[in-house]
């Protein structure tokens, strides 16, 4: 059961940032643990209990240790996310799900990150088969979350079928409906996990629908 992450948490994840070295990570393992890693897990679980009879659909709960396959300077990350998608190699190129804390706050939603330029294709030619499907989504998905739906543009955007389609022809990747809060008592207890699920469940349709268009 999630019961919410507190002031120490955000301690942790500032003093990771300005001490990110093994010394004081072994030194604040157990805060760690207590206040980030087993919550994020705790809400992690009731974020996914919607997919739970929704199959090929998987939970990702991030650790702080970076892959050392990477060679990154710095041996711990600075955040630690949820995410659920479908289960695929490259994640990158598939809807998501997601929440994330890092040191100034939270945000969670919807995002898209680096579709294939195939994919992109596949969605313009959906959008122009059939717009009202689209734009009845789009307006739903912002009237239930009061977030707009953005993307990343070509700087040169694809030709429109109509003005009406002209914007969305031009999306290219980082398409998102992502809601930030910053540090402060909302972002501690409980009702932030109560707040994050109504948000996700209510981007379900905006995540299946893009679900088509991806490998």
């Amino acid at each position: 059961m999630f019961t919410g992450f507190t002031p120490e948490t955000v301690d942790f994840l500032w003093g990771i940032r300005m001490n990110n070295n093994r010394d004081w990570f072994l030194e604040h393992k157990k805060q760690y643990v207590d206040t980030l890693y087993e919550p994020m897990k705790a809400l992690g679980r009731e974020l996914f209990e919607p997919f739970q009879e929704r199959p090929g659909n998987i939970l990702k709960v991030s650790r702080i240790y970076r892959d050392a396959r990477l060679h990154h300077p710095l041996p711990y990350k600075e955040s630690l996310w949820i995410c659920i998608r479908r289960d695929v190699d490259w994640w990158a190129e598939n809807p998501c799900l997601f929440f994330e804390f890092r040191p100034e706050g939270v945000s969670y939603g919807f995002s898209l990150w680096h579709p294939r330029a195939s994919a992109m294709e596949e969605f313009r030619q959906r959008i122009a088969g059939n717009p009202d499907e689209f734009l009845t989504l789009l307006r739903d998905t912002e009237r239930r979350t009061g977030v707009p739906v953005t993307a990343q543009t070509y700087k040169r955007p694809k030709p429109a079928p109509s003005d009406g389609l002209a914007p969305f022809y031009a999306w290219k990747t980082d398409i998102g409906c992502i809601r930030t809060e910053e540090v402060g008592e909302e972002i501690f207890g409980p009702r932030l996990g109560a707040r994050a699920k109504t948000m996700l469940e209510d981007l379900i349709p905006l995540y299946e629908y893009f679900n088509q268009f991806t490998p």
